[in-house]
């Protein structure tokens, strides 16, 4: 019984003697991050970035995406219809001209079946 005390109070002064030499370390540590003119680099992540940044990002990524979706479809089309990104260029520059087709909205579906 008296030797489990013994032991207990061994385990009980390491236990605190490391704590001390882990707060001296700790402490050491802080003050090199204080001093100007310490060469101490501590390796840190990437910078935390805004939610707003986030998001900014994912919705250029989808832009990205639907960009190259419909850049498939259309060339998918055009090859369809045997027509020629020229061809389509010149119609979309002429309907915008006579004022047929406003810049940035969807022409109206006729009910030709093409």
């Amino acid at each position: 019984m008296k030797y489990q005390k013994v032991q207990k109070q061994l385990d009980e002064r390491e236990k605190l003697r490391k704590f001390r030499e882990l707060d001296d370390a700790f402490a050491q540590a802080l003050r090199q991050l204080e001093d100007p003119d310490s060469d101490f680099d501590i390796p840190t992540g990437p910078p935390v970035r805004s939610l707003a940044a986030l998001e900014a990002d994912d919705q250029a990524e989808r832009q990205k995406e639907q960009d190259l979706l419909f850049s498939q479809r259309l060339k998918a089309l055009l090859k369809e219809y045997d027509l020629s990104e020229g061809g389509v260029s010149e119609l979309i520059q002429t309907l915008l001209a006579y004022g047929l087709w406003e810049m940035d909205r969807m022409p109206a579906q006729s009910d030709s079946g093409h």
